[in-house]
């Protein structure tokens, strides 16, 4: 016979999950509050319908290439973080010590800079790599490039690309540390049994009982990485130019800088979307994959 369900534990949840609604409630209405309106100042606003997202999502308007510019840059950055952060994240974990004093003091280490805020973050890449006084663009001067992130383009994507490895690979060291530490010690005994080398025990045992984390690390960093705001734009401001202009510092230049409201919030809406449908696409063809691996 079955044991009966008690779900009146879920009374006792029930209050959190209602102030997280309302609270997240009330700053979605406003922006879609806004994204219908238009506005000359006053606090006065009249009806616009949908002439914002048609604008926005229109390349031959203003706003639209403003919009889509940013997005490939963001799409950019975020595909150039991914490429690198994940594989070399697992081979950081994979050469972490398993036993003894060691683990603990890698793990303390690389923890380090998840700690460390996004605003420093920014300000010890904007002086690390200045050419000036800079350890990094010092270095690269003093081999004879002429390393100038504040003026090329190409040296600033170098610049808040190296700044992101930096700072949100060990999270997915972490994670993929571990997804190893999971796996049971009997597939390493099966494997040395049948003579396996390193890269057969990688491919065969360590990276498929990875994926879940991986999933989880790749999700984690596509959101961190596409949303980015803070770090970028203490070290470039979004230049030289527009070069580092991602969609999150474009969607604050809108808001704050030109305080078109209308626009801003048609864009954020039409940003979130993105991210969500990218993370569930990922995350649906993932997990479907999973699924039928084991079956």
């Amino acid at each position: 016979m079955a044991k009966p369900r008690d779900n009146r534990a879920w009374f006792l949840v029930l209050p959190v999950v209602l102030l997280v609604a309302f609270s997240a409630l009330i700053p979605v209405m406003t922006v879609v509050n806004y994204s219908v309106q238009d506005t000359f100042g006053n606090n006065q606003f009249f009806w616009n319908g949908t002439g914002w997202f048609r604008e926005l999502l229109d390349p031959s308007t203003d706003l639209g290439g403003r919009f889509f510019d940013a997005l490939w840059r963001t799409l950019l950055f975020s595909t150039l973080c991914l490429l690198i952060e994940i594989p070399l994240g697992i081979a950081v974990a994979l050469v972490l010590p398993r036993r003894g004093w060691g683990v603990a003091a890698a793990l303390v280490v690389l923890a380090l800079p998840l700690l460390i805020p996004w605003n420093v973050v920014g300000t010890i890449w904007q002086v690390f790599a200045r050419r000036d006084i800079g350890m990094l663009g010092a270095a690269v001067n003093g081999l004879g490039i002429d390393f100038n992130y504040a003026q090329v383009p190409l040296h600033a994507w170098i610049t808040v690309v190296l700044m992101d490895v930096w700072h949100w690979t060990s999270l997915v060291v972490l994670l993929c540390y571990a997804g190893l530490r999971a796996i049971p010690d009997a597939y390493y005994q099966a494997a040395r049994v049948d003579g396996a080398g390193a890269w057969a025990v990688f491919r065969a045992i360590q990276l498929p009982k990875m994926q879940r984390v991986l999933t989880i690390a790749v999700l984690l960093r596509f959101m961190d990485s596409f949303m980015i705001y803070t770090e970028p734009f203490v070290v470039t401001g979004g230049g030289p130019g527009n070069a580092t202009t991602f969609l999150s510092i474009d969607l604050v230049k809108i808001a704050l800088g030109q305080f078109d409201l209308g626009k801003a919030a048609a864009m954020s809406i039409v940003y979130n979307l993105i991210i969500l449908s990218v993370c569930w696409v990922f995350f649906a063809t993932t997990t479907r994959g999973q699924g039928e691996a084991g079956r």
